[in-house]
């Protein structure tokens, strides 16, 4: 009975194994879609190529499609992963070496199947499985604004990927896997403006991709939607714990930090999330306030921690030493920058709060760049001037002195990891 019994579980499996082979290979192949001539920017609607500048910002779509100093959508963009590195492609209307010669149609696939146009399998690192929800009607308003754009000849850097991951194919199992077609039904239970959000966040915003922890193969750990994440070196915090923090997130709060890149009694965005609170700055506030909504209604119970211990340690009392000689002009007590900027006290920060040191190392690495005159998210880095070890003192401080949460471990070692990551980019 038992040897009959194994020998059905070994059939199913092999069924289940045989099923998945084949769904993969019909959708390994894909036909290619004839080219087109480059169309002329007359020739789509004007209200139409508006709707589409709201679009693409809301798809962060120039943020990843655009290299430093580079030009706008041009790609050349790298993207680290734990696979090795892709670069982001041009998607100008550049007939060569963009998506000129592509058709509506083309554009449509690649942002439902994750297809190109020649028929080639895209990387997820393209987030085509949150695109598949977007709309016919968006997808041909970002199209339309696209296929306006000055049209840049640049040729996209080869990906460096590990074998046999460069096998592009093989993304055709991982489809299989991941890859839910289609537009989402709204919720009948909530109201317009938490479905609106939830589209936003799920769909053409993709917040998961970063704010989601992926499993080993790349794929976004569903049980765990929104829990965190890592992209370029940075935690993308939980949005889930944001009712937890030492000074819970209200509304007014969330959508003046998406727009704006900072938010009082919490800090200012930093790395890859601060270009994207530019693009938010540029959208209608009612897509802000429906983010909002869908995020707060999200909120998980609290996290516990152990009791935060009574004594500073050796590493801390250093780190002291370097915050009342570099950082104590800005960020300490009576500071002009608290007292007249009306910055938040360090003890409210998201990063000094947080689970990981990372963005609290990174933040005092390479701080954030100037931006002409927008500086009131402006920082000095101050990898450059401090080594590794004191930065690990300088983080190790912060956490102590300003947060109630116990201390963080391994803090040299995360610098010193950031500090290669970082030379590496």
């Amino acid at each position: 009975m038992t040897r009959k019994l194994s020998s059905v579980v070994a059939i199913a499996a092999l069924a289940a194994v045989l099923i998945l082979a084949v769904a993969a290979f019909s959708i390994m192949w894909n036909p290619a879609i004839a080219p087109v001539s480059e169309p002329q920017p007359s020739s789509f609607d004007t209200p139409l190529r508006r709707e589409g500048a709201r679009i693409v910002a809301l798809g962060d779509c120039v943020v990843c499609h655009t290299a430093k100093d580079g030009k706008p959508f041009a790609g050349g963009l790298p993207l680290a992963t734990p696979f090795g590195t892709i670069y982001a492609t041009n998607i100008t209307p550049d007939p060569e070496t963009g998506i000129g010669a592509w058709t509506l149609d083309a554009f449509k696939r690649a942002l439902r199947h994750g297809i190109s146009r020649d028929g080639h399998v895209l990387y997820p690192a393209f987030p085509y499985i949150h695109f598949t929800r977007m709309s016919d009607h968006d997808i041909g308003a970002a199209y339309a604004y696209l296929m306006t754009r000055d049209p840049v000849r640049a040729t996209t850097p080869d990906n460096k990927l590990i074998f046999p991951l460069d096998f592009r194919p093989l993304v055709a199992f991982w489809n299989v896997m991941f890859l839910r077609p289609g537009e989402r039904t709204a919720d009948t239970s909530q109201d317009e403006q938490w479905n609106r959000g939830r589209m936003l966040i799920d769909g053409l915003g993709h917040c998961a991709s970063c704010h989601t922890p992926l499993n080993f193969i790349g794929g976004e750990k569903h049980n765990r939607a929104f829990d965190g994440g890592v992209v370029d070196g940075w935690d993308a915090p939980p949005l889930n714990q944001l009712a937890n923090a030492v000074k819970p997130w209200t509304k007014e709060q969330l959508v003046t930090y998406l727009r704006t890149g900072r938010a009082s009694e919490h800090g200012a965005a930093a790395g890859p999330m601060l270009p994207v609170t530019r693009d938010l700055g540029t959208v209608p506030l009612a897509d802000v306030e429906a983010i909002a909504t869908y995020i707060l209604s999200i909120q998980q119970p609290p996290q516990t921690y152990p009791a935060k211990s009574a004594t500073m340690s050796a590493s801390a009392e250093r780190g002291a030493v370097i915050f009342n000689g570099s950082c104590a002009s800005c960020h300490g007590t009576g500071s002009p920058m608290q007292t007249v900027g009306g910055r938040p006290t360090l003890a409210f920060s998201t990063a000094v709060n947080a689970d990981s040191p990372r963005n609290a190392i990174q933040m005092l690495m390479v701080g954030i760049a100037w931006h002409g005159e927008e500086t009131i998210n402006y920082m000095p880095a101050f990898g450059p001037v401090f080594n590794d070890s004191q930065l690990a003192d300088l983080a190790t401080y912060l956490r102590d002195n300003y947060s109630q949460r116990p201390a963080w471990s391994d803090v040299g070692e995360t610098a010193k990891k950031i500090r290669k990551e970082n030379d590496a980019r």
